[in-house]
Order: C-alpha cells, then structure tokens, then sequence
C-alpha cells in the first residue's frame, strides 16, 4: 500500500511539473513575441500569403459540399479588386447551351469583368490565386479567371449550376469541379447566395423565406462548393443563386475551377 501511494504521488508531481514547465515555455515564447513586436505567423511569408491565423473554415454542408472560409480575404484585398473592375464593368451574361457562347438574359441581371491574364499576374491577384489553390486543394492552374461582379439594388442571379451542359466549354479544362465565390462589400441587405437544395429547414433569400441554404454577403467571407461529387459526376444539389439585392451593392469575385489545365 505504501509502495503504491508513493508511485501515484511521484507520478502526481511529474504531471504537475510536466503542465508547469509546458506553461512557463508557452509564455516564454510570447514574450519573445512580443519583443520582437512579430507574431510566428508575422515572420513567415507563406503564413501571409494564405493568412494563416485569420481564415476560420466552416462547413455549413456535406450535400451539397459547402464550406465558409471567414476572413479569407482581407479588407484591401476586396477594394483592390473592386478598384480593378470599377472602370471596365459590363452587363453580365450567361452561357448559352447551344453554342457555349455569353448571352444577355434576365436570369441574371447585375454587371461584371474578369480579370485579364497580365492582371493574373499582380503580386496581390497571385496571393489571393494561390490562397483559394490551397484551400480548395485544386490547382491554380486548373482556374479560369476571376470575375468581380456588382449587384445593384432589385438586381439578381436565378437559381442556376455552374457546371456546363455543352461540349464547346468541356473542350477547355474540362468540366468545372468547384466554386470560390467572394464577397468584397459589407453593408448589404438581401444579396445572399441562395442554395434551394441545401439544408433542411428555410433560410432567408432577398427578404424572404423560402427552403434551403443561404449565406449572407460578410466583406472578407468566401464560400467554396463543389459542382462535382465524390464520385465524379456533376452534383445536381449544387444548384444555387443570388438573392434579390434590397439595400446597398453586392460586390463579389468568382473563382471557378476545372478538372485540367485552363489556360
């Protein structure tokens, strides 16, 4: 019994040394934080790049796969890109099953641009090209452009898939795999990117409630999903679309991705 009562209480004390020694190393090493006036993150280029520490990831849905990455862009990244497509926005398009071709349609009614591929190549287009790389686990490569579009008020896109129903686009790169969409504006009422197909229970759409999922436009926020499922065929639940816009503007930039090679 004594033996025992020694072993436990020897044991009790390397613990407790164990938890205080860890203790004294974590403070430490934030204080030498502190004096070089540099967090871990702060020194580490990468860190920066993907802004570690700052993106927080929630899975909002398995089916449709849905993920927020809140933070992901920093408040002078989404005005940079807001600066960049101001002065060339167009009335935006969408694809023709047909011919594979942009037309004008009232199923989507806001204004936009993509980004050219010498602008692909800015220090801070690359840093945001590289971030969504990492976090959608697809590579840059496999990208099309980015499209910055604008929402003004009563404006709207319709319920729609991002993957293609023609031949003429599966020519190049194949078929779109995934979706990085990105909100560059606060201050928005409605505008939110409405899934019908995602979730169980209603969620608010351009100040209604209706069925499925919706995500608000948060300036900094993007949401990744996957038009393709785990088994390779394109994900009908993917279907989505922008909510009415009430009250401000809704900027945002898409980032789609394809099974190869784009450009």
């Amino acid at each position: 019994m004594a033996t025992t009562k020694f072993v436990f209480g020897l044991l009790t004390f390397v613990t407790v040394g164990m938890i205080i020694g860890a203790l004294v190393q974590l403070t430490f090493l934030r204080r030498l934080e502190e004096v070089s006036g540099k967090s871990r993150w702060a020194i580490d280029e990468d860190a920066q790049v993907l802004r570690l520490g700052f993106v927080k990831p929630e899975v909002i849905s398995w089916s449709p796969r849905i993920i927020v990455f809140h933070n992901f862009l920093s408040m002078e990244e989404c005005d940079y890109l807001r600066a960049i497509a101001k002065p060339r926005l167009q009335i935006s398009t969408v694809v023709d099953v047909k011919t594979g071709k942009g037309i004008k349609s009232n199923v989507r009614t806001s204004s936009g641009m993509f980004l050219s591929s010498e602008e692909r190549k800015y220090p801070i287009v690359q840093g945001i090209e590289k971030r969504i790389a990492v976090f959608s686990h697809i590579p840059a490569e496999n990208g099309e452009l980015i499209q910055v579009l604008r929402y003004e008020k009563n404006q709207y896109y319709r319920p729609h898939h991002d993957y293609f129903a023609d031949t003429f686009n599966l020519k190049r790169g194949g078929q779109r795999i995934a979706t990085m969409l990105m909100y560059l504006s606060d201050n928005v009422v409605g505008g939110e990117t409405y899934f019908p197909l995602g979730g169980e229970g209603n969620c608010s759409c351009g100040g209604k409630s209706v069925k499925g999922l919706s995500v608000a436009p948060v300036k900094g926020d993007a949401i990744l999903f996957w038009s393709m499922g785990l088994d390779g065929n394109s994900d009908p639940k993917s279907i989505h679309g922008g909510c009415e816009v009430l009250d401000g503007e809704k900027w945002s930039a898409t980032k789609w991705m394809r099974q190869k090679t784009s450009y």
